[in-house]
């Protein structure tokens, strides 16, 4: 997230005590209703009401059983009532919003920029997530997200409201261009000739065409463009890039090592009660959601962009991260 400090300097005396602590519990209870939304917003259920339940057998939680952490650990991951296994993603979800709550503390301190870079963690955590899960990103999650990031930039000024607004415009716009335009148009003109001679060639080996060829296409999700928009409206538009790089080596990377270890590299289809993608796509064995590496991306460079650059000062850092490069 850029910074109007000339130069980035790590000094926890910039946090009082007691800040690092309660920034910390407060990650744990945020994520803690993070784990809620993750749970009912890709099934359209209300994330008020109603209050906190078993799934299996309906018992409804007692407070000292909500408790971030601890409950998971002293119930041994599972029902009080039922003895049914509870997701281990739970308490991964607290733990996880817990110290990305103390990284922005660390690479912030005090101040308004802490503010946005808690609400840019807390936006982007469930997003991540339920896209990994559902390969869906609820666009009403991230207009949300959008609005408060526009919002939390205006008492920074007329310039980074004006940074905010074009990083959220170029994040959405860019994005369409790949998934409406660009590679459209490539498909449309290569794809049919591509097709006819792989029909032409399983006919003379006396094989049966193909019923159905990948679609480059669908490697660009719909919701990505909706996360960009968010990320845009926090970081500005001169991380955008770095945003798009990052997200892109390290889906590859993963996919890549998943694929050989695996043979697949992410799930067959979204798990069973889940909305359908916006063209009723089905995902392959071997695709990975788009999203969670946009959101990796952005956290690291939303709150170790600064650092990185003053660490590693160099115009490439400088490309990436979007910070200004003052040559030594």
């Amino acid at each position: 997230m850029p910074s109007n400090e000339p130069a980035f300097v790590v000094d926890l005396t910039r946090s009082s005590s007691l800040l690092l602590p309660a920034l910390f519990l407060l990650g744990l209870l945020v994520g803690s209703f993070l784990n809620v939304v993750i749970a009912r917003v890709p099934h359209g259920q209300s994330i008020v009401r109603p209050g906190s339940r078993c799934p299996r057998c309906g018992h409804v939680l007692s407070w000292y059983e909500n408790l971030p952490l601890l409950s998971w650990a002293l119930l041994r991951g599972r029902c009080r009532s039922c003895r049914a296994p509870i997701s281990i993603r739970y308490p991964a979800v607290e733990l996880l919003t817990g110290l990305l709550f103390l990284a922005a503390a660390w690479a912030f301190g005090p101040g308004w920029l802490l503010l946005r870079a808690l609400l840019l963690v807390g936006f982007l955590v469930p997003l991540a997530l339920i896209d990994l899960e559902h390969w869906i990103v609820p666009v009403g999650v991230t207009v949300l997200g959008t609005a408060a990031g526009l919002a939390s930039a205006v008492p920074l000024g007329w310039e980074r409201l004006q940074e905010s607004a074009i990083g959220a415009a170029a994040g959405f716009l860019v994005f369409w261009a790949l998934e409406r335009v660009s590679l459209l148009l490539v498909v449309k003109v290569i794809r049919p000739p591509l097709r006819a001679l792989r029909g032409a060639l399983a006919r003379m080996s006396g094989a049966e065409p193909p019923e159905r060829e990948p679609d480059p296409t669908e490697a660009l999700g719909a919701g990505d463009k909706w996360l960009l928009l968010l990320v845009g409206s926090y970081l500005g538009w001169r991380p955008l890039f770095g945003v798009f790089l990052l997200s892109a080596l390290q889906g590859a990377v993963v996919g890549s090592v998943l694929l050989a270890l695996h043979g697949r590299a992410g799930t067959t289809a979204p798990p069973p009660g889940s909305p359908a993608t916006e063209d009723g796509w089905t995902p392959e064995a071997t695709a990975l959601p788009f999203g969670p590496w946009i959101a990796l991306a952005a956290l690291e460079l939303g709150l170790a962009g600064p650092w990185l650059a003053e660490t590693f000062a160099s115009p490439l850092v400088s490309l990436v991260t979007g910070q200004p490069w003052v040559q030594p």
